[in-house]
């Protein structure tokens, strides 16, 4: 794949699991509408290192790690770091049992709603970096 095929790659894919993320939350599958809104910002966040970075971007789940290495992480604001930081943790492919009822635990609908929309945001946001990016 050349740089603008991997790039739409990232996008599709987290496109799908942000989609994924409503479907979970109209049939109340708290857990995993954070899940997926993770891997949404995780997936766009390696968009954006394919559009910066020459190497491909590493077989990581840490937001803060790839926004970081990609240059992203330095020009997003205080609340966005925060909002990354947040949805970072609801990474649960590899977690206990016990890890993943604690985090449920925090999730309802309200909760849910506010992680889909600041994904949402913060997505928007990466696009729009990458588009920057792109055109330099």
């Amino acid at each position: 794949m050349n740089k603008e095929e991997r790039i739409d790659y990232w996008l599709s894919v987290a496109d799908y699991d942000l989609e994924t993320a409503e479907a979970m939350y109209s049939t109340g599958r708290w857990l995993y509408v954070a899940f997926m809104c993770h891997q949404a910002i995780e997936k766009t966040l390696k968009a954006y290192w394919c559009a910066t970075q020459e190497d491909e971007p590493p077989y990581i789940h840490s937001h803060k790690r790839l926004a970081d290495g990609s240059g992203l992480y330095a020009q997003m604001s205080e609340q966005q770091k925060d909002f990354l930081n947040t949805i970072t943790t609801y990474n649960i492919e590899a977690r206990y049992p016990e890890t993943k009822e604690a985090l449920a635990r925090k999730l309802d609908k309200d909760a849910c709603r506010y992680i889909i929309d600041g994904t949402q945001t913060l997505q928007t946001w990466i696009k729009e970096q990458l588009s920057d990016a792109t055109k330099r």
